[in-house]
């Protein structure tokens, strides 16, 4: 049976551009960052502590996908002060931190556009 995800695609346009973002604003790890192709990059990031690896990554003919809604959420066992934290490290909040039936949450705008969901645990 499956037992976890290995990894999600992030679209992006700069790669140099999401690699700093997503490790020196958000705090992933570079696992690798190879060649994938004329002029593509395949940046695996991991998530300190666990198995959870995000790809920076377009896939030819995919690149109207950068700067879009994406499926991903992101979780805090302290979302408050992790929200707080990104705010402070610059990164842009399309939808501010937010408390509801389900928990509480943000959406914050990566460094290409591309929306991703921040929560609480609960």
């Amino acid at each position: 049976m499956i037992d976890q995800i290995k990894l999600v695609s992030i679209p992006v346009r700069d790669y140099d551009r999401a690699l700093a973002f997503y490790t020196q604003k958000l705090g992933f790890q570079l696992e690798s960052d190879q060649q994938h192709g004329p002029g593509e990059r395949w940046i695996e990031l991991r998530l300190s502590g666990t198995d959870t690896r995000v790809v920076l990554y377009t896939p030819a003919g995919q690149h109207d996908r950068i700067g879009t809604a994406s499926n991903i959420v992101f979780t805090s066992p302290d979302v408050e002060r992790t929200y707080e934290q990104l705010r402070g490290r610059g990164v842009e909040f399309e939808k501010p931190l937010t408390k509801a039936s389900w928990g509480t949450g943000a959406v914050l705008k990566d460094s290409e556009g591309n929306t991703i969901a921040l929560s609480s645990r609960e």
